[in-house]
C-alpha cells in the first residue's frame, strides 16, 4: 500500500502542481516589487507589533479581532506538520528537502497575503451580520459575478470536496495518539479519546470560542518549543556550518543512501520539501483565508499582512527549528519518519524530558490545529447552505457534533491495520493537492482585483502612490456603490 501511495502522491505532487506553485509566488512577488521582502519591516511592523497588544482591530464588521483570527489561523497551520511533516519530509525526501520548504515559504508569503486579501475582500455577512468568506466565496463573486464564468460553482464544489476529504483523513489525531502514547506507554486509542474530549471542550462555543483559546495557547506553544529547538541547536552550534551545507548540498544532487536512509533524488527532495511546506504552512491550500476573512479590519490588505507573517513564523522559524534539531542531532538517517523522528532527535540531546517537551507542543500544536480546521468545516458548510438557513442551524449543529469522531476513527484503523507513518502521511499530501492546485489557479486568475486592493494600500498606508477617495475596499461596498459593479471586471 506504502508502494501505491508513494506513486499517487508522486502524480498528484508532479511537475504540474510544483510549477503552478512555484510559478504563481514569482508571479506575485514580481509583480508586487517583492513586497514581502521590500516591505517585511512594514510587515512586521503591523502584525508582531500588534501581536505583543493584541489589537482588536479596526472596523465594525468581524467576529474575531486580527489577533485571534490570525492565533486561529497560525494554530491551524502550526501543528503536526512542523513537527511530523518536517521529520517526514527529511526523511524521504533528504536534507534537501528543507531548502525546499524554504523557498516555498518565501513565495508562500506572498501566495498566503493574495489568497486573504481576496477572501476579506469578497466576504459575506450572513443573516446576523457576521462576515465569512474564503476561496469559495471568491470564487462566486470574482469569478461568477464579476467574471461571468458559470462555471465557478464546480471549481468551488471540488475545492469544498478536497478540503473536507482531510475531516476524514486526518493526521492532528494521530500524531498526538503516536507522539504522547510513545512517550508515556499509553494505549494510542486511549489518547485519542482524551484528545477527543479536549476538542470538544474547545469547540462548542462556535467559531469565537476557538478565537479566544488560540489566543491564549498559540504564543505558548511556539515559544516552548522554538526555546527547546534553539538550546539544542546552540548546543551543537558546531555543526550548524555543515548542518547548512548538507541542506543546500544535497537540495541539487540528492542524498546518498546512509545509515537507515535509502537515499533520494533531487525531485523527491523539491516534491517533498514542497508538499510538506503547503501542508504545514498552508500557503496556496486556501484554508487559513477562510478565518481571516471573519477578522475586524478596514482594508482587506492589512489582514493580508498577517498572512504573510503567518508563514514566515510557521516556516521559516518553526518548521526549521525542527529540521535543524533532527539534523544537526544526526538522527534523521536513522530510518524513522514522522513524529518518532522529532521525539528522538530531542531525546537524543535533552534525555527523557526532551521527549516531553515535544510531546506536550505536539499535544498542542494539534490541539490548536484541529479547532483552527474546525472553523474552516464551518465557514464552508456556512456558505454551502447560506440560503436556507434551518438547513444550516441543523448542520452545523451535527457538525459540531460530529467532528473530533473523524480523527479517532482514523486513529483506530492505522492501529487496527498497522500501517506505518510514512503511509500516513501520505494521505495528508493526497487531501491537499487537488485544492491546493485550484485555489492558486482562481487566485492568479483575480490578481488584477489583488493589485488594485495593493496599489490602494500603499497609498493609503505607505504614502506611494496617490489616494483614490472613491475607491472601495470591499466588494459588498463597491456593489452598494454601483449595483452594476459586479457584472465588470
Amino acid at each position: 500500500m506504502t508502494e501505491f501511495l508513494d506513486k499517487l502522491v508522486g502524480w498528484l505532487w508532479g511537475t504540474p502542481l510544483i510549477v503552478t506553485i512555484l510559478a504563481t509566488g514569482l508571479y506575485f512577488t514580481f509583480g508586487t516589487k517583492f513586497f514581502q521582502f521590500s516591505h517585511f519591516g512594514h510587515i512586521w511592523k503591523q502584525t508582531f507589533g500588534k501581536l505583543i497588544k493584541r489589537d482588536s482591530g479596526e472596523g465594525d464588521s468581524g467576529i474575531l479581532s486580527p489577533y485571534e483570527a490570525v492565533s486561529t489561523a497560525v494554530g491551524g497551520s502550526v501543528g503536526v506538520g512542523n513537527i511530523g511533516g518536517v521529520a517526514t519530509a527529511i526523511a524521504v525526501g533528504g536534507p534537501g528537502a528543507v531548502f525546499w520548504m524554504w523557498i516555498t515559504a518565501l513565495i508562500g508569503m506572498i501566495i498566503k497575503n493574495v489568497e486573504v486579501t481576496l477572501a476579506v475582500h469578497y466576504r459575506s455577512k450572513d443573516e446576523e451580520g457576521n462576515p465569512y468568506g474564503g476561496p469559495t466565496f471568491y470564487m462566486e463573486k470574482g469569478l461568477g459575478e464579476e467574471k461571468g464564468f458559470k462555471g465557478w460553482r464546480i471549481l468551488a464544489v471540488i475545492f469544498g470536496i478536497g478540503i473536507f476529504s482531510t475531516f476524514f483523513i486526518t493526521l492532528q489525531n494521530y500524531t498526538i495518539s503516536e507522539a504522547v502514547g510513545g512517550t508515556f506507554g499509553i494505549p494510542m486509542i486511549a489518547v485519542s479519546l482524551f484528545f477527543v474530549a479536549c476538542v470538544y471542550f474547545m469547540i462548542w462555543g462556535g467559531i469565537p470560542g476557538v478565537g479566544k483559546i488560540a489566543g491564549f495557547l498559540v504564543p505558548i506553544m511556539c515559544l516552548f518549543y522554538v526555546i527547546a529547538g534553539l538550546f539544542i541547536i546552540l548546543k551543537n552550534a558546531g555543526e550548524i556550518g555543515s548542518t547548512f551545507g548538507l541542506i543546500f548540498g544535497s537540495a541539487f544532487s540528492g542524498t546518498a543512501a546512509v545509515g537507515g536512509f535509502v537515499g533520494a533524488a533531487m525531485a523527491q527532495a523539491i516534491r517533498m520539501g514542497i508538499a510538506r511546506a503547503v501542508y504545514s504552512n498552508e500557503a496556496g491550500w486556501g484554508t487559513s483565508p477562510m478565518i481571516h476573512s471573519t477578522a475586524k479590519t478596514d482594508h482587506p490588505i492589512k489582514q493580508g499582512l498577517w498572512g504573510s507573517f503567518e508563514v514566515f513564523v510557521d516556516t521559516v522559524i518553526v518548521c526549521t527549528i525542527t529540521a535543524l534539531v533532527i539534523i544537526i542531532t544526526g538522527v534523521w538517517s536513522s530510518g524513522d519518519a514522522g513524529a518518532t523522528l522529532t521525539l528522538s532527535a530531542f531525546e537524543t540531546e535533552i534525555g527523557m524530558a526532551g521527549r516531553v517537551i515535544v510531546t506536550i507542543g505536539v499535544f498542542l500544536f494539534g490541539l490548536t490545529t484541529a479547532t483552527g480546521w474546525y472553523s474552516y468545516y464551518e465557514i464552508l458548510l456556512r456558505h454551502a447552505f447560506r440560503n436556507n438557513l434551518n438547513a444550516k442551524k441543523k448542520i452545523l449543529m451535527v457538525y459540531r457534533a460530529l467532528n473530533p469522531v473523524s480523527g479517532f476513527l482514523m486513529v483506530v484503523y492505522v492501529v487496527v491495520k498497522g500501517l506505518p507513518g510514512q503511509a500516513v502521511w501520505y494521505f495528508a499530501d493526497i487531501t491537499s493537492a487537488i485544492p491546493t492546485f485550484i485555489n492558486v489557479l482562481v487566485i492568479l486568475i483575480l490578481s488584477p482585483r489583488y493589485f488594485e486592493l495593493l496599489r490602494d494600500y500603499k497609498a493609503r498606508y505607505l504614502g506611494i502612490g496617490v489616494v483614490d477617495p472613491s475607491f472601495k475596499p470591499f466588494y459588498e461596498d463597491r456593489i452598494k456603490k454601483d449595483p452594476e459593479a459586479s457584472k465588470n471586471v
